[in-house]
């Protein structure tokens, strides 16, 4: 079914309502109209990396971790399990009558957000910090979930629209002041491309205002989104994001107001219950009932795209989807893509044969909250990396394990005396061949407002550092003298100077969901190679960064630092030894007006791998241009040890423009500098690679 035929049936069955039926249906929580034979729907769903807050569902890897797999396919093969997941989860409990919150097909997913802060807590639900990797990933994401059959397989939402990345602490209360340069070049890109590529069918506001109007009632927004780029779906706001209108934002002066404010902005869908006040708005004659009908004429044509009135040929998946065999495996698979090696001196991979005993070290070593990040479901079995090290390796080596200090507190018994597992740990330590550290944060210190238990902060982190307790434990182990690995679990940037410079190895493992142990384990022994690359940079200090309030992105992101970071974006070590060794612009392409290049890379390393070739852009002529060579293709190639292979990417051709003050988008320039490698083309990727990617020089 088209947009247009599932219009029209929406009109007509809204025509069929009373003022006040129209009204009810704006809700999240949308009542049933019995005597037309509509039922209730909960339009609040998430499924951010799986299924979740629904009971049992394949946890996949946190986003962050997926953006570092930087692989569109993979993100489309997991977009599918979810809305194969949703639908089989949909059948069977609406079947059963039961229509509650995180039981629907509109799922409020991706999050598209652009990672601008370190210290942003929820910036582990977004894809990372550049707009171009996070428009190729979420376009796949959100094409592969609603799918392309008859109807709908399940929608998605682009969030939060727009320019929100913290502080979580004012977000109620905080105007974002962007220009219209940055919210162009950074802020908007991965919105309009969810909306012009992939049709995304609804779009989520954000709680902040953007530069003085709140984002769920945000005049300039609106018409960037309906108007520049023809959106056609329907606007959800964030929950209780319009109850700020009054209470925080102070730019209405009750619930009466503030919902009249958003519906007649374009808000079609409230999260919360501010439009319980539409009816007395519409007394009042803040808002009409054209105004009313319209926004229910959106939700019901979403609905009948969802085949939720006429059936659907997704009305057969079986429960028996949900964590099947393929779907776990997949996991799996992702997780193992998604671990960044920032650091081996050749300790890796480990060989089985030639241990007798490990010692496994760490507060998520065996946590569940540290495989699952947020907004994540419930796996039916969780392997923890401590579990998978000891499936891994069987009775053939001895494992030690000692949890070494909890997340943050200082003992974990109330009645100790101080830190009480540190003399544990050492023990550990000591009677190991090897050392395997695992360290890291858990949706408790880092993440939403109000989720967290992180509640001095509001979720965000104060610092790049982890909690002392777990910098102790680091320093107890590096003294120790025993090989040592250190394995990160966290969602964002964390200061890894110490380990750096005292671990034989460091492992980005992010919140690897549900199979993450196992995927850990096949890397950490050689089974498989890691591949991922950092989706955010590692600074060496907040110092170098604005205020986390300043919205502008001069300094901040790899595309404006102008500062050496601790670990780049793009960056990550293989097992293999993989370079670009060849690469030159498609002159055919060229003459085409298109820009395309090819690469050879050759692995001449002695281990099989996937590798990430990236080409950057750089505009040599405009002062207009982003300042830094910035990503614009990228894609994941298997190469065996000592085997050469050839890659065409095609350039997007934004690459090749420039925004100005006004936010205007022009081709400017003749001249561009193209770098194909396997990291950025700065010079701390060489030093920390040994590697530069090949530079050509394209003329237009």
């Amino acid at each position: 079914m088209n947009r247009k035929e599932a219009r029209t049936k929406a009109e007509k069955l809204v025509s069929q309502m009373t003022i006040e039926e129209k009204a009810s249906q704006l809700r999240y929580d949308a009542p049933a109209i019995e005597r037309l034979g509509i039922p209730a729907y909960n339009w609040w769903n998430e499924a951010l990396h799986g299924v979740a807050r629904a009971g049992q569902a394949t946890v996949f890897p946190q986003a962050i971790g997926l953006g570092a797999t930087f692989d569109t396919d993979l993100i489309g093969e997991i977009a599918e399990v979810i809305a194969t997941e949703g639908r089989a989860k949909y059948n069977a409990l609406s079947q059963r009558g039961d229509r509650d919150i995180y039981k629907g097909l509109t799922f409020w997913s991706p999050n598209v957000n652009i990672f601008r802060d370190p210290r942003w807590g929820r910036g582990h639900e977004t894809y990372g910090e550049d707009p171009y990797l996070t428009s190729r990933l979420g376009v796949s994401f959100v094409r592969h979930l609603q799918g392309d059959g008859e109807t709908m397989k399940a929608a998605a939402c682009a969030k939060h629209f727009a320019v929100h990345s913290g502080p979580e602490a004012l977000r109620h209360e905080f105007n974002a002041e962007a220009t219209a340069k940055d919210m162009e070049e950074t802020y908007f890109p991965a919105f309009e491309a969810l909306v012009e590529e992939a049709g995304v069918e609804s779009v989520m506001g954000a709680y902040n205002r953007v530069n003085g109007e709140p984002a769920c009632a945000n005049h300039y927004l609106q018409k960037k989104l309906r108007g520049d780029w023809g959106f056609e779906g329907h606007f959800v706001s964030d929950c209780w994001a319009i109850r700020d209108f009054h209470e925080n934002h102070l730019v209405t002066k009750n619930a009466t107001e503030s919902a009249a404010m958003a519906l007649n902005t374009g808000c079609d869908l409230n999260c919360g219950n501010t439009y319980l006040y539409v009816l007395k708005a519409y007394q009042e004659g803040l808002v009409s009932e054209e105004t009313i009908t319209e926004a229910a004429v959106r939700l019901f044509t979403t609905r009948y795209l969802l085949g939720l009135f006429d059936g659907s040929e997704y009305d057969a998946i079986s429960y028996l989807e949900v964590e099947s065999p393929e779907h776990l495996a997949l996991a799996e698979k992702a997780a193992a893509e998604s671990f960044v090696l920032l650091k081996n001196d050749g300790i890796l991979p480990l060989k089985k044969e030639s241990l007798k005993t490990v010692g496994l070290i760490g507060p998520n070593m065996d946590s569940r909250a540290a495989l699952a990040g947020n907004y994540h479901g419930t796996a039916s079995r969780y392997v923890t990396l401590q579990e998978g090290i000891q499936d891994y390796l069987g009775e053939d080596v001895r494992v030690l394990t000692s949890v070494g200090c909890p997340l943050f507190k200082e003992k974990a018994e109330n009645l100790s005396a101080g830190p009480d597992r540190l003399a544990e740990a050492c023990a550990v330590a000591d009677m190991s061949d090897v050392v395997i550290l695992c360290v890291g944060l858990d949706e408790t210190l880092e993440g939403e407002e109000g989720d967290t238990g992180n509640s001095d902060a509001s979720g965000d982190k104060a610092d790049l550092l982890l909690p002392k307790v777990q910098r102790d434990l680091m320093e107890m182990v590096a003294a120790s003298g025993k090989p040592a690995i250190l394995c990160l679990m966290a969602g964002s940037d964390i200061d890894m100077s110490y380990a750096a410079e005292h671990f034989d190895a460091v492992l980005v493992l992010w919140y690897p969901g549900g199979e993450g142990g196992r995927a850990a384990a096949k890397v950490l022994f050689g089974e498989v190679s890691p591949s991922g690359k950092l989706p955010v940079t590692f600074y060496n200090s907040l110092e170098e960064l604005p205020e986390f309030t300043d919205y502008s992105m001069q300094g901040r992101t790899y595309r404006y630092m102008t500062q050496k970071a601790q670990y780049p974006f793009g960056y990550g070590l293989t097992y293999g030894k993989v370079e670009v060794t060849k690469a030159e612009l498609e002159a055919e392409a060229v003459s085409q007006g298109q820009v395309s290049v090819t690469a050879e890379l050759t692995n001449s390393g002695v281990f099989d791998t996937q590798e990430v070739v990236q080409v950057y852009v750089k505009n040599l002529d405009s002062p207009l241009a982003v300042p830094n060579p910035q990503l614009m293709a990228f894609a994941r190639v298997s190469v065996k040890a000592g085997e050469t292979v050839k890659v065409t990417l095609p350039i997007s051709a934004g690459a090749f423009t420039v925004v100005d003050e006004d936010g205007s988008r022009r081709e400017e320039g003749s001249t561009f500098e193209i770098f194909v490698g396997c990291s950025q083309p700065d010079e701390r990727s060489a030093e920390l690679t040994g590697a530069r990617p090949v530079k050509l020089v394209y003329e237009k």
